[in-house]
């Protein structure tokens, strides 16, 4: 029996009477998956399982954000956001299919479940087969997935997380990856090129000349057919073929097409430049330097953007205001060099910026009981003092 997510076990308000809403754009904007197979294709799904896996590293965490610094928020909520976001799946699950979402269709979506109390009871992501933006009178917009089982559902957008890449012909929607095909097919052709290419080497092939007169052409075809079940078949290991004084057989030389490394490469290039990423990235192999440009350019954008939808749909305009935000965020030292991270320990600790147990964490060692004390170099002093300190005024520093 198939899994499916509970929608029905929560009372859904009926929607209101929908209509089709225009935006300055034209016409309805309408989501449909993207067609091109791109998951089937074995560079495309590395490379996004890649991005992938590494976004979902990102730990959310609902915070409250004033000007006397940051404190933790809801621990009931960050436990939904940091570990289990519905009975189904982990916060990784989560962001993981997410993302790959997102960059099959450049659209995601997500479900927020909520309860009689009016706190996050789940999220849960949404494949729909396609999913139309409606407006109730009053403005309010839904949307109305569709999905593969046959059920529609109504959601409002504002309990719907929706993240999108190339946002830029539509006014809701991320336009479809509809210039990754040429690259898909160029791949696939390449593919189907090897193979063939190794079915006909294998092959022998030639002309059998058949010396006896008046054969009907039946026995002609017959004769054919068992020349090649016994000779010309890819079973023929030893690679000999033996006739009689009835057949005369006259090999041909023929030469497969074979696709040269560069050309694979530039095909691979093409399809890890539309995802902005590097081919040390997808293999593991990265360094430093290459694992922060990807973080900066890839995963960053992603954490910026689930930070400020789940933001915008979590919390009132009311509750942001008072500084509750939710904000995604990944520990980069842990891809730093043992150098890297000793420097920054070094130039940080003197300051009193960081303590013990946060020194130890960025040395991926296990925090000590009393390890959450700052320590500080004397030699710092505090700038609003420093006149009287140097005057040997009796001030505290």
């Amino acid at each position: 029996m198939p899994l499916t997510f509970p929608f029905n076990l929560f009372k859904q308000k009926k929607p209101p009477q929908l209509t089709e809403q225009i935006f300055l754009s034209g016409g309805s904007p309408v989501f449909t998956p993207f067609n091109g197979n791109a998951y089937e294709n074995d560079l495309y799904r590395a490379a996004v399982d890649a991005i992938a896996r590494n976004a979902a590293k990102l730990r959310a965490a609902h915070v409250i954000l004033d000007p006397a610094g940051r404190s933790d928020g809801d621990p009931v909520l960050n436990r939904l956001l940091q570990s289990r976001p519905n009975p189904f799946m982990s916060a990784f699950d989560l962001l993981y299919k997410l993302v790959t979402h997102l960059y099959l269709n450049n659209n995601a979506f997500a479900w927020l479940q909520w309860a009689d109390n009016g706190n996050l009871a789940g999220i849960y992501p949404l494949k729909p087969n396609n999913a139309e933006f409606m407006a109730a009178p009053d403005g309010t917009l839904y949307v109305n997935f569709n999905f593969g089982s046959g059920q529609n559902y109504q959601f409002p957008y504002s309990d719907v997380i929706h993240i999108r890449r190339h946002f830029n012909r539509n006014d809701l929607l991320g336009d479809q990856n509809t210039a990754l095909i040429p690259a898909l097919e160029l791949a696939h052709t390449q593919n189907e090129g090897i193979i063939n290419g190794i079915k006909f080497g294998a092959n022998i092939r030639g002309v059998l000349k058949i010396t006896r007169a008046n054969l009907r052409p039946e026995d002609v075809k017959a004769q054919r057919d068992n020349f090649m079940r016994d000779f010309l078949e890819m079973t023929n290991s030893g690679g000999l073929v033996v006739t009689d004084t009835s057949t005369e057989y006259s090999p041909l030389e023929s030469k497969p097409y074979i696709i040269d490394n560069d050309q694979l490469e530039a095909t691979k290039a093409k399809i890890y430049d539309y995802l902005g990423i590097s081919e040390v990235i997808v293999n593991n192999t990265y360094n430093e330097n290459q694992w922060n440009a990807f973080y900066e350019s890839v995963i960053e954008s992603i954490a910026v953007q689930l930070s400020l939808e789940f933001t915008e749909k979590l919390f009132t305009a009311r509750e942001q205001a008072f500084g509750n935000a939710i904000l995604f965020e990944a520990n980069r030292l842990q891809f730093a060099s043992a150098t890297t991270k000793a420097t920054l320990i070094e130039k940080l600790m003197p300051f009193g910026l960081l303590t013990i147990n946060q020194a130890l964490e960025i040395l991926n060692l296990p925090g000590m009981p009393d390890g959450d004390k700052r320590l500080q170099t004397l030699n710092m002093v505090n700038a609003a003092k420093a006149d009287q300190y140097q005057l040997g005024g009796d001030a505290q520093l």
